[in-house]
């Protein structure tokens, strides 16, 4: 504990504390990851060796539908069955301070004092698609801190919450009755990544409604195969679901009142199963196989970021963007400009 106060701890030590179950070293550690510290890839690097067991939940869905309510619900039916579960939350950033808001963990206030749970929020600080440019690595730290279950819960922004498949092993949807959510759903893609649909808030008027409008959607889509792809702008991956003495993995539409618990055990057992079937058939590798790669190109993506900004003197890029504003250059010239030096 003296150790971890000092401003500086090193890489090594900092994983083994992970590793060795300290909650402190663990928050410490994304931290530092999230950060951006320059020994943050010696971290992950000493922690890789340790992860692969984790089962990763993803939960994303427009804003309104009950994420947070239903992931301490979800969390709180795997520590009843033993399970440890850490938790991402995904917040939106802060216009004033670029952190998180917070706002996932106010409402997981239920989980706090259980030392089987860690919850942390991260804000996305820009980042399409739902999710921090931390998130994976965040994911990374809680399975190599022998976490049984890590579930991510995105911001909910909506039409960009794919990412989130590339992530997770389970994907759940999330909608609720009243919000005219289910035709955006399908417009958007949203269905097509769910591993399984939950509409909660139940209880409220129009649920049978958007039940029906869910598992029509289900049916028009029955037959066709699912695929998995990661188009991303630095590595390309695409692989149909493999066919096997299981069969594909049946989409299914769930109701749960999350506020009151209703329908989470059998949400559980659901996900579960889906578990189960992705290491019976095979899929596990496939969607290991997607993991990687997107985690392969944030990461090039990111250092290509750094070395292009850190090769531009300051002074420079005013002058270009000034000289843009002016009309003296467009954009794209500049942008190959600039880009050719570096």
């Amino acid at each position: 504990m003296g150790l971890l106060s000092r401003t500086l701890v090193s890489s090594e030590e900092l994983a083994d504390r992970v590793l060795s179950g300290d909650r402190l070293a663990l928050a410490r550690a994304i931290t530092r990851v999230e950060s951006g510290r320059p020994d943050a890839h010696q971290l992950l690097s000493a922690l890789y060796p340790h992860t692969g067991r984790a089962h990763i939940i993803g939960v994303t869905g427009a804003p309104g539908t009950g994420k947070s309510t239903l992931v301490t619900a979800l969390t709180q039916a795997y520590r009843a069955a033993g399970l440890t579960v850490g938790v991402v939350a995904i917040d939106p950033t802060s216009p004033f301070t670029g952190g998180a808001l917070l706002g996932d963990r106010v409402r997981m206030r239920a989980l706090s004092g259980d030392a089987g749970v860690f919850i942390r929020s991260m804000a996305t600080r820009g980042s399409l698609g739902g999710l921090s440019k931390t998130t994976g690595d965040a994911v990374m730290i809680l399975d190599a801190a022998g976490f049984d279950r890590v579930i991510v819960e995105t911001v909910g922004v909506g039409q960009a919450e794919v990412a989130i498949a590339s992530t997770a092993h389970t994907t759940l949807v999330v909608e609720a009755p009243g919000l005219g959510d289910e035709v955006q759903a399908i417009k958007a893609g949203i269905l097509e990544i769910a591993d399984i649909l939950v509409v909660n808030k139940a209880d409220r008027p129009g649920a049978d409604r958007t039940i029906r409008a869910l598992q029509l959607m289900l049916e028009l889509e029955a037959g066709t195969p699912r695929q998995i792809h990661h188009h991303g702008h630095v590595v390309r991956l695409q692989a149909q679901l493999p066919v096997n003495e299981e069969g594909e993995w049946g989409v299914t539409v769930l109701k749960t009142v999350a506020v009151n618990g209703q329908g989470v055990s059998e949400l559980r057992e659901k996900i579960d199963a889906h578990r189960a079937w992705l290491h019976d058939s095979g899929e596990i590798v496939t969607r290991e196989r997607i993991r990687v790669a997107h985690t392969l190109e944030n990461i090039i993506r990111a250092e290509l970021n750094r070395r292009i900004v850190a090769s531009m003197p300051a002074d420079s890029l005013d002058e270009t963007v000034e000289a843009i504003r002016r009309r003296e250059i467009d954009p794209y010239r500049a942008a190959d400009a600039l880009l050719a030096e570096f």
